[in-house]
């Protein structure tokens, strides 16, 4: 029974609305499971085709020991051997042009002269005389610092540019007729350089010992050494952390001449 206190005067009596919900709040139902499972089965299928593919690129074999994945050093190994074989192909052309220059050419006893001058000063001629060597060489991987020396830092241990550029440059200020560095000779536009712990030499490389040998006055070339300050230097390194350095006198000696081009490259500007 309905009181007409309970209910206003005429007042039908309808049910509430059902409440809106927010369409945000709605889970999201099986249309992002279906996104989702296309892309997992797009992710097993890219994964098949990469081992697929590695499969039949190695046929069985070991990849990583193809010829081009080789490693940078092996490269510049390769590529310096490949340097030494030109260098020998070079040097005998030089000696077939020079047998045909020292046929009779019509040139007088002085142009003759003047022309072997010019060759010994190039350093493409041998230099025979007495020589000394010096020898460059790395700390022992074992070193540790001597006495009252500060413990040793990586640059510490080896040889860098410098210290071969300081017994060159002695060598060449004590009066030496030539100069060799391991089994070059060196001329006047041959740079001594490092990279890391290696020498690269007119397109070769080199590890150390690094062998340094010069033709001259050995009195004026020990000299030379000993006064020089960047080797005094070095050999404070030599004392406190056992960097290699030894200096031999070799007697009489021949240096062969330079083998190399000897042709000039530089910039043009452009027009």
């Amino acid at each position: 029974m309905s009181n007409s206190a309970d209910s206003p005067q005429g007042a039908s009596e309808e049910p509430p609305p059902a409440p809106v919900e927010d369409p945000a709040s709605r889970p999201a139902g099986p249309r992002v499971r279906r996104p989702l499972r296309l892309l997992t089965g797009a992710v097993f299928a890219l994964a098949g085709l990469i081992f697929v593919t590695s499969f039949n690129t190695a046929k069985g074999t070991d990849i990583r020991t193809d010829a081009s994945l080789l490693k940078l050093s092996d490269l510049i190994q390769e590529r310096s051997r490949k340097n030494a074989e030109l260098d020998e192909s070079t040097a005998g052309v030089r000696r077939d042009v020079d047998a045909l220059a020292r046929r009779d050419n019509g040139s007088t006893s002085a142009e003759d002269a003047r022309l072997r001058g010019l060759e010994n000063a190039a350093g493409t001629e041998k230099v025979a005389g007495q020589a000394l060597s010096v020898t460059l060489d790395d700390a022992p991987p074992d070193a540790v610092a001597a006495p009252g020396y500060p413990k040793p830092q990586a640059n510490d241990l080896v040889i860098h540019q410098q210290d071969l550029q300081a017994v060159v440059n002695a060598l060449w200020l004590g009066g030496a007729a030539g100069i060799r560095v391991m089994d070059q000779r060196l001329i006047s536009t041959s740079a001594v350089r490092c990279v890391g712990n290696t020498l690269i030499l007119q397109g070769r490389v080199y590890s150390p010992p690094y062998k340094i040998t010069a033709v001259g006055d050995k009195a004026a070339l020990h000299k030379a050494l000993d006064s020089s300050s960047a080797i005094q230097n070095y050999l404070l390194y030599v004392k406190a952390y056992g960097l290699g350095w030894k200096v031999d006198d070799e007697g009489k000696t021949t240096l062969p001449g330079y083998a190399g081009t000897v042709g000039l490259h530089y910039a043009s500007p452009a027009p």
